[in-house]
């Protein structure tokens, strides 16, 4: 019986697969099976040099069924999960649901990767779940795509998710700008839920980090705490604030990861919609 590994599954079209994809990473980090070799010797080379990245990828998952659960007790049934990456284990609509059966997510991600697996994975719903490929960079498009503008009411409060997706928005690109085009499309009422790698706790490892997606299909730019805490300025913020994501309304049930273990910050905001001018 031969033991030589199982050809690679074709890819869907448009995916390249000799270059590592975040979205396909974070999959491998979180122990999924939806990458290819060339993410999969990527991040077998970051976690050797930073064995703390998949409990990073754990953190992050914690906090957005916690995240989901609070915005579904404040009456969102609705939501926007930008970056979405692959599914896995306790998705979006999955936790929304436990609150409000009816409740409609749209998952958003550029790597069609993506969005055949989340299509395949969520056929017998698409009244109420959809997924759009598309660039979070362009929000003008993304909220007048046909699949979010057919299940989300942009008139009513969204929970709007951008998990572990603004690192990947660098200073030329300006992600403070970005993240209030998309708040523009939100009605009053909405929350923003985010995490962002961070580089005040160990600034060493945030360099490593940096470069090692150099070689991926998009620049990773780890940012300061205070430059986390700005993207907030327009909102306001659920207590307890911008904390690191495992001191975000911690769980007894739930294993505890301390920033040195697992760096990066969570937070809620509320958005009341842009302040009146003079």
């Amino acid at each position: 019986m031969s033991d030589a590994p199982s050809p690679e599954p074709a890819a869907p079209v448009g995916v390249d697969t000799t270059v590592p994809s975040p979205a396909r990473l974070y999959d491998y980090y979180l122990g999924g099976k939806n990458n290819y070799a060339v993410d999969r010797q990527m991040g077998d080379k970051l976690m050797e040099a930073l064995p703390e990245v998949r409990q990073a990828a754990k953190v992050n998952r914690l906090f957005l069924g916690r995240a989901v659960e609070f915005l579904c007790e404040q009456g969102i049934d609705q939501f926007v999960d930008i970056g979405s990456g692959l599914p896995t284990q306790d998705p979006v609509h999955e936790v929304a649901r436990r609150h409000h059966p009816r409740a409609r997510v749209v998952y958003v991600d550029y790597d069609p990767v993506v969005r055949v697996h989340a299509e395949a994975l969520l056929a017998d719903e698409p009244e109420l779940t959809g997924v759009v490929q598309a660039d979070m960079r362009d929000p003008e498009s993304l909220y007048t795509h046909r699949e979010l503008a057919s299940r989300i009411d942009l008139d009513r409060p969204v929970g709007l998710l951008m998990l572990a997706v603004l690192h990947f928005v660098t200073d030329d690109q300006q992600p403070y700008a970005l993240l209030r085009r998309h708040l523009e499309h939100l009605a009053p009422g909405s929350y923003v839920a985010i995490t962002h790698g961070e580089s005040d706790t160990s600034p060493d490892r945030a360099d490593v980090a940096r470069d090692a997606y150099r070689s991926s299909s998009a620049r990773l730019q780890p940012r300061s705490q205070e430059q986390i805490k700005a993207f907030f300025a327009d909102l306001a913020p659920v207590p307890p604030g911008v904390v690191h994501a495992a001191d975000w309304r911690p769980r007894g049930t739930e294993p505890y990861f301390s920033p040195e273990q697992a760096s990066g910050l969570a937070g809620i905001g509320r958005w009341d919609g842009a302040p009146e001018r003079p």
